[in-house]
């Protein structure tokens, strides 16, 4: 057992009606709830605005089980940070009725449904049983504390019973686990006195300090160079492996998430445009959207022959999202569904036996396994 764990089991048995505990209340699980540890069923997340309703996320589902990696991938504005926000539960503005997003649907943790759930109930989960890398650190922690304050403070709300002496013990520990030097004395240090890694490797230990059993890491490598990318993502995977933890990848490049994640789920205009195994979405892709987003992709494995090949067009407004399927305005191939691109909705449908692997696309199965075999793989 780690030091952070055998700190929080003491923890926990000194405080067991500690009103930060994450235990569930007493009972039976809920009828409905699912077997998964993490179930997303038909979220809609919708902002009102002057000129209309944004539909960041429109009908998403997914599930994810602890110790598994679910990598959400999509180009800015697809609605992946808002569903990280949702499963949070931080899209409510208190005191501000009009601007609060309109959510609908479940999102199950643990057996627990979040949506409904009381927002004291929310914040009690929230850093303990679940908790989150934002993008930008230096913007995410306060810059009038130090680091080790603010997770100090993290630490002791959902373990109030802890002294100050040793929740800083405890804390240094954390941040020597995620490779900062001399964490005895950076832990007084400001944020704007570490450099971009640092802060990122700062951020981790805030969100695992309390050995949460999710961990959403959103964009945790943007702005880094390629040598901390690599050191942040592998620090990612060794404290999953270390904490079991489930783990949720967002990010809008497909190499991040390449041998990290189990699964990929790609998104486009709020939707989720195909899912599946790792292996089967890189190797086997099925959608032209996927398509697009590996052939924008550098590939140091094989010798350059052409340059990269961007996705024509932008991501449509998601206040007006396009009819039909959202991406028929930049498909190369949506004349090849004889007009169900321009006014149907495609659906998720199975592309392999046991249904793992799924996509939204109207073209049949056989017309893009031809495509992909023809067009598509000579140039990835």
């Amino acid at each position: 057992m780690s030091k952070l764990t055998k700190t929080s089991a003491k923890a926990g048995a000194q405080n067991p009606a500690a009103p930060g505990s994450s235990e569930k209340p007493a009972g039976k699980t809920p009828a409905g709830a699912p077997p998964e540890f993490l179930a997303v069923r038909d979220l809609r997340v919708h902002f009102p605005t002057d000129d209309g309703i944004v539909k960041s996320v429109d009908g998403l589902s997914f599930t994810l089980e602890k110790g598994k990696t679910l990598g959400i991938v999509g180009e800015s504005g697809s609605g992946k940070s808002v569903t990280s926000l949702s499963i949070m539960g931080l899209h409510k503005v208190s005191g501000n009725k009009s601007h609060n997003a309109r959510i609908s649907g479940e999102i199950w943790l643990d057996g627990e449904e979040l949506i409904g759930a009381d927002p004291d109930r929310v914040r009690q989960l929230r850093g303990q049983k679940l908790a989150m890398i934002f993008q930008d650190p230096l913007t995410a922690m306060h810059p009038y504390y130090s680091v080790g304050a603010q997770i100090i403070e993290g630490y002791r709300v959902h373990h109030p019973g802890v002294s100050k002496k040793n929740a800083r013990k405890h804390v240094i520990d954390m941040l020597d686990r995620v490779g900062i030097p001399q964490p005895d004395k950076r832990v007084d240090d400001y944020p704007h006195q570490f450099s971009g890694g640092m802060r990122q490797r700062a951020m981790i230990a805030m969100a695992l300090v309390n050995d949460p059993s999710l961990l959403i890491a959103d964009e945790p490598t943007t702005a880094l160079d390629v040598t901390v990318q690599a050191q942040i993502l592998d620090l990612i995977r060794d404290l999953q492996s270390e904490f079991g933890s489930a783990v949720i990848i967002i990010t809008h490049d497909l190499g991040v998430v390449a041998e990290l994640a189990d699964d990929i789920l790609v998104m486009y205009a709020g939707k989720c445009v195909e899912r599946g195994p790792a292996v089967d979405v890189f190797e086997h892709p099925e959608h032209p959207y996927t398509w697009g987003l590996l052939g924008s992709m550098p590939r140091l494995d094989r010798e350059l022959q052409d340059r990269l090949i961007p996705v024509k067009g932008s991501p449509p407004s998601l206040i007006n999202v396009p009819s039909g399927c959202a991406f028929h305005p930049r498909c190369p191939y949506a004349e090849r569904t004889e007009g169900r691109s321009f006014t149907e909705v495609p659906v998720l449908t199975p592309v392999d036996e046991n249904g793992h692997h799924v996509a939204a696309c109207h073209m049949s199965k056989e017309l893009r396994h031809r495509i992909f075999a023809e067009e598509i793989a000579p140039r990835l």
